[in-house]
């Protein structure tokens, strides 16, 4: 298989190509009108472009053709449907986030979208045998429930990301740190024997931090672009399928990698890399049932609204949330590449920092004054 500096040849391409169509799309969309105008939930006071993802999704077939060209990816793209497979899902997700930027789209017509994409992914063969589960054993995936499975699975990571999409460089940040862990401990199984070639997924890990790293110096505060629903989905769709290709084809009955390894299991190490979008969606989908309210609602009670409503600017807020990926990360990683167990202290003194940080900063305790002061 590819060597890992033709992986990182590839993500070059997607940041550069990206980096370089970004400005243009927006120029772009300024000219035909397709700004995202602030509102009450927006912390954005002017008008802004919103289709980021067109520009992303350039940079995914510029950097994806790169490697189809190339002689080394020949064994992931020869008799394999997979790439066509995952070409199509994106190009899907991509073309209904870019209406929804444009025109708006309903929530069922986004789920639907999604089904379409994730019944085009199982009809190319995309899909996860296999699962482990904590403690449980390992479950093949059979034939009847594998587009359930397929759908639900990159439902979750769109919505994941699309949900955490409210800051300037926040969602980019995020995809890039857990995208770019995942193409490690993907490569480490790859150089251990336990990941079932070809594989899709570490080019599609890798492709993903490439856009995001191309993407974000235009969109870190002070943002010129959003990425918009299509740069989320299309972000989405990638770690989507990198996790399901990747976790859900591993071999992991051999035992030498630590046991938290098997405790966390290759389809929950994605969950725990990606752990600050996945919980802003468990907490928006249980404070707006709690509310009875539609899950389609939008709010400000995200992680990064509370962060700001703290007292946190919108940079360091993002800051905090990527530092807090960065440590899932490498405590998920730890046992994968030192092949022992993490040493609990350091990651939970970092962690400790992190809160002390969060909570205790002189913004934070200015802000509590203000709101003692108002009262």
């Amino acid at each position: 298989m590819p060597s890992t500096g033709a992986y990182l040849f590839i993500g070059a391409v997607a940041g550069i190509t990206t980096f370089i169509l970004t400005p243009l799309v927006a120029m772009f969309a300024r000219r035909l009108g397709w700004l995202y105008e602030p509102n009450d939930r927006t912390v954005h006071t002017s008008p802004i472009p919103a289709i980021g993802g067109l520009a992303m999704y350039g940079g995914f077939l510029v950097a994806l053709t790169v490697a189809r060209l190339m002689d080394r990816f020949d064994p992931l793209f020869a008799r394999n449907s997979e790439p066509r497979g995952v070409l199509l899902a994106v190009t899907i997700m991509v073309a209904a986030g870019l209406w929804d930027d444009i025109k708006g789209m309903s929530p069922p017509g986004k789920v639907t979208a999604t089904v379409f994409a994730g019944l085009v992914l199982v009809w190319f063969g995309v899909t996860m045998y296999y699962f482990r589960l904590p403690f449980l054993g390992v479950f093949v995936v059979s034939d009847d429930w594998v587009p359930l499975i397929t759908v639900l699975w990159l439902l979750g990571m769109t919505q994941a990301i699309n949900l955490i999409d409210g800051l300037d460089g926040l969602a980019a940040g995020i995809v890039a740190i857990g995208a770019g862990a995942f193409f490690l401990y993907s490569q480490k199984l790859s150089d251990l024997s336990l990941l079932r070639e070809p594989n899709v997924g570490p080019l599609m890990a890798i492709l993903a931090v490439g856009i995001c790293v191309g993407f974000l110096p235009h969109n870190f505060n002070p943002a010129r672009i959003f990425m918009g629903d299509s740069g989320a989905f299309l972000l989405g769709a990638l770690m989507a399928v990198s996790t399901s290709v990747v976790g859900g084809r591993a071999d992991t009955d051999q035992r030498f990698i630590g046991q938290t390894y098997f405790f966390l299991a290759p389809l929950v190490l994605p969950l725990v890399i990606l752990g600050v979008p996945m919980l802003d969606v468990m907490f928006a989908i249980i404070r707006r049932a709690t509310r009875r309210k539609g899950l389609d609602v939008a709010d400000k009670g995200h992680l990064h609204h509370r962060l700001m409503n703290l007292g946190h600017g919108m940079r360091r807020s993002v800051l905090i949330l990527w530092t807090w990926t960065a440590l899932l990360s490498a405590f998920v990683l730890y046992p994968v590449l030192s092949g022992e167990n993490p040493t609990y202290l350091p990651f939970g003194m970092l962690a400790i920092v992190i809160v002390l940080f969060t909570t205790l900063h002189p913004s934070v305790r200015q802000q509590r004054r203000a709101n003692g002061n108002g009262r």
